[in-house]
């Protein structure tokens, strides 16, 4: 596949001034360095449902591709783990990347789940009963208030207070792809309502890769239902010597669950594809 730049991306913007302008930019999308479009078929391949939005945070421009599946509004699952462990830590129900929450012994979906765990353990092996214990101790009362606070894709609690980010009849809280942005660039730079020392442990325990020249950190999601993979996601942040960036990539499809990986893992590898291209990871630093 021929690499992309982002000077390829603009002189092919260009080409669809006359589509781009007919756009109705949302407004939790309006960054003040513009709005651009791009063609990202060939990266997600088979997956045709697909988005993926990258904010340049030095220039503000936001690129998009499938504008329509961005603004859509779809279950967080596992990328709520970040504001999950915000409003742990700021509630003081744990105490830091170190606090362990006891295994009940109750076998989990992966091996790597039966076993006690600590926050930034748990975040990495994405251990669904470690974020349910946290949140059933922060309660409706108070997360309702924080995700209030931050103002949260639609806000919506009321699944239960175990299970309301997850996928299926419990999943009441949606967020589309602009708005996990909105929520990680606020997060990047610590204005959202909590200590900044929250902010930075939570920022710490989701870097996932160090090169030489770059720094990318980040949550994966996946939504699965009656034996199918709903959705997956993939967000975060990259950062190289010349830029930083924010990113969340998305994918609504129907697979059965012994056909593919989790979603979220498939996002994850696409974005990675994507941003390699883009050489804002530089591939002979990783």
């Amino acid at each position: 596949m021929k690499a992309i730049t982002l000077k390829t991306v603009s002189v092919n913007i260009l080409l669809f001034i006359s589509l781009i302008s007919a756009y109705a930019v949302p407004a939790f999308a309006a960054f003040n360095g513009g709005y651009r479009t791009i063609n990202l078929a060939s990266f997600f391949g088979e997956y045709k449902n697909s988005a993926f939005i990258l904010y340049n945070c030095e220039t503000g421009i936001t690129y998009v591709y499938n504008d329509e599946l961005a603004q859509k509004r779809i279950s967080p699952c596992s990328t709520f783990k970040i504001p999950n462990s915000l409003i742990g830590l700021e509630t003081k129900v744990i105490s830091g990347e170190n606090h362990v929450i006891k295994w009940d012994g109750k076998p989990g979906y992966f091996k790597s789940w039966n076993c006690d765990h600590t926050l930034a353990s748990a975040i990495k092996n994405s251990v669904v009963w470690y974020y349910q214990a946290l949140a059933e101790k922060v309660g409706v009362k108070r997360m309702k208030s924080f995700i209030d606070s931050i103002q949260y894709g639609n806000m919506d609690i009321s699944g239960g207070i175990s299970q309301f980010w997850l996928h299926g009849p419990g999943g009441s809280l949606k967020i589309s792809a602009f708005e996990q942005v909105e929520f990680l660039k606020r997060l990047f730079f610590e204005k959202l309502p909590f200590t900044i020392e929250n902010m930075k442990i939570v920022k710490k325990i989701i870097e996932l890769e160090r090169g030489e020249n770059y720094l990318l950190s980040g949550k994966t999601g996946s939504g699965m239902e009656s034996g199918y993979h709903a959705c997956g996601w993939f967000v975060g942040t990259v950062e190289n010597k010349n830029a930083r960036y924010v990113f969340a990539s998305v994918i609504e499809c129907g697979y059965k669950l012994e056909e593919k990986p989790p979603m979220g893992m498939e996002a994850k590898k696409i974005t990675i594809s994507i941003l390699k291209s883009l050489k804002i990871i530089n591939e002979k630093n990783r």
